[in-house]
């Protein structure tokens, strides 16, 4: 495994643009590889965050399935411990699930991320996760 610190040995996929909105702390970038459209019914993203990086609470009106590529994150759904995710989980997300997910503060994480039933609408976006919160995590 290469170094828990070097996302750019870790990046099987093109690394994409950085993320430039207010539903992410820390650093991470987006690479579209499949676009949502009407023949596959899903849009496929690689997503990696620098340490400590995480999205904000947010759901998906149609479902989404993560894939870790490499690293290691936190994925947590509304009400439920958060829990750590690393290279080879799948992690399944039904629709409406509000969640979040990202990496911890000793590696990075990348992962696909599968919109399923990109028709059903955008992600809906909310708060950001409290860094007392995240801090707590181990």
């Amino acid at each position: 495994m290469a170094n828990a610190n070097d996302l750019s040995q870790s990046v099987i996929f093109p690394k994409g643009q950085k993320v430039a909105n207010d539903h992410f702390i820390g650093a991470a970038w987006v690479q579209t590889l499949v676009p949502a459209g009407d023949i596959f019914n899903c849009s496929v993203a690689n997503v990696p965050f620098e340490l400590c990086a995480r999205n904000n609470w947010h759901e998906h009106p149609g479902g989404q399935i993560l894939l870790v590529t490499a690293g290691k994150g936190y994925f947590q759904e509304e009400g439920q411990q958060a829990r750590l995710i690393q290279e080879g989980d799948v992690v399944r997300i039904d629709p409406n699930t509000k969640h979040w997910h990202g990496a911890t503060p000793e590696s990075w994480l990348v992962h696909l991320a599968l919109i399923t039933n990109p028709q059903k609408g955008d992600a809906q976006w909310f708060e950001p996760v409290a860094d007392n919160d995240y801090k707590k995590l181990k």
